[in-house]
């Protein structure tokens, strides 16, 4: 485990699929990223943990294209996304589903998921995409007639991860996808996590409940005031005395 910066990449493991390097991010005069680098190889989860106000929300919101980096660069398959809106960085094959789900409550759950069809190369594969949706959320199906504002926690979460699966991702981020979730619910959303990463998505994970994000993830890393603290192995953080003691309460 380092502190600040990533152990080697050992030369059997997949390439960068997202590289982070040194970005600074600011919301009018406050700076919330500070310098920040991540890896994100293909095929991995990895795990970007911190405190509330850490910049894990940020660090996002600035790779899908909401939040322009002041300095520094992102790669996406080693190509700077500097240029890059939001909708072309989906193209490409980015895709967020943000804390809090951000669903248009009014719109009927079927008209909430064609909406991450909206990019050019996702339009026509619309429909394979709804099914795809309700294949691994059959309770969409059910409901897929139903204002989205009517459907429970866990059913609007299934509804914002189908929705972004709609443009057939290559990376997909999730902000704690298991916020305010049942515990039943929560168990079926990491369930679905593994199953995507094991379909070969590969998956940039916030998340609240360390143990769940670890047990999922190869690497972790950790933020502190927006910048890089920790980085290692889930299991090194797992076993990592400040980490136990900073948010496991052990």
């Amino acid at each position: 485990m380092t502190e600040g910066a990533g152990s080697p990449r050992a030369a059997s493991e997949p390439g960068p699929l997202l590289e982070i390097r040194g970005i600074d991010v600011s919301y009018g005069d406050v700076q919330v990223l500070h310098g920040l680098t991540l890896t994100v190889g293909e095929g991995e989860i990895v795990a970007l943990l911190g405190s509330n106000g850490a910049g894990k929300t940020t660090t996002l919101r600035a790779v899908a294209g909401l939040r322009r980096p002041t300095r520094g660069e992102i790669l996406f398959r080693g190509q700077p996304l500097s240029r890059a809106p939001a909708a072309g960085r989906a193209e490409l094959g980015i895709a967020l589903v943000p804390e809090g789900r951000e669903l248009w409550p009014q719109l009927t759950v079927e008209e909430n998921l064609l909406l991450g069809a909206y990019s050019r190369h996702a339009r026509p594969r619309a429909a394979a995409g709804l099914e795809h949706a309700y294949a691994l959320f059959p309770r969409l199906r059910e409901r897929r007639r139903q204002p989205a504002g009517s459907l429970s926690g866990g059913e609007q979460q299934m509804c914002a991860i189908g929705r972004a699966l709609m443009c057939a991702p290559r990376l997909l981020m999730l902000d704690e996808p298991s916020l305010g979730l049942a515990p039943r619910v929560v168990d079926q959303v990491f369930t679905t996590i593994a199953d995507l990463h094991a379909a070969g998505i590969t998956i940039l994970l916030v998340e609240q409940n360390l143990r769940r994000a670890l047990a999922l993830a190869h690497h972790g890393t950790v933020l502190e005031t927006g910048r890089v603290k920790l980085v290692g192995t889930s299991a090194e953080l797992l076993a990592s005395q400040d980490i136990r003691a900073a948010y496991l309460g052990l």
